[in-house]
Parts: C-alpha cells; sequence; structure tokens
C-alpha cells in the first residue's frame, strides 16, 4: 500500500473493521440478502450456485456473476526487516481505535 501510495500520489486511509461487520462493508450485506433469495435451496450443482446470484434484481438491475477458479497465494506477509522499512509511512490514528491507518505519499528520493 505504501508503494501504491507513492506511484499514485494518494494519501490512503485504511480501515479495519471486524470481520462480517456488514454495517461498513457493501460485499456483507450483499451476502446477506443473496442467502434471503437462495432461501434454503440445495446448491448441489455449479449451475445453482452461480445461478442463483444470477437471478437477483436490485435497482432493476441484474449481478454480473463470474466463475472464479483462480487459486489466490495465502499467508502473504512482509518479514521483519520489510515491514521495519515501511512502518515509519504508516501513521497510526490515536484519536480513532487500533484499526485506522493514514499512508501518505512520499515523493521519491
Amino acid at each position: 500500500m505504501v508503494s501504491f501510495a507513492d506511484r499514485y500520489q494518494l494519501n490512503i486511509r485504511l480501515a479495519y473493521y471486524p470481520p462480517y461487520h456488514g454495517k461498513y462493508n457493501p460485499v456483507e450485506r450483499c451476502c446477506g440478502v443473496l442467502e434471503n433469495h437462495w432461501n434454503g435451496a440445495l446448491l448441489d450443482t455449479l449451475k445453482a450456485i452461480v445461478g442463483y446470484p444470477k437471478s437477483m434484481t436490485g435497482k432493476k438491475q441484474r449481478p454480473v456473476v463470474r466463475l472464479v477458479t483462480k487459486t489466490y497465494q495465502l499467508g502473504v506477509n512482509l518479514s521483519k526487516q520489510a515491514m521495519k522499512d515501511v512502518e515509519h509511512r504508516l501513521d497510526r490514528l490515536s484519536q480513532l481505535p487500533a484499526g485506522f491507518i493514514d499512508i501518505n505519499w512520499h515523493p521519491a528520493a
């Protein structure tokens, strides 16, 4: 994120909310609506799994649904040294809960 902020000359505020915190996460709200739409249907085929979201409507529009088969790498972490190198760029906001961090862009040296 630090490199991204610098590359695009952005100031970024990260806000980490608890998992499944639907109030601030639109994906969680969408999942709740989708669960109601499924209404306990048996999702025993790929066609059913992809088909139910495709049949939803919201504001007279249907969602774009695509099957993703790519496997994403898990557990990507920075080494202690790499984290130390960027830690000075993270402004942890003392007046807000621990999950709020500002990253301000800096011109290249």
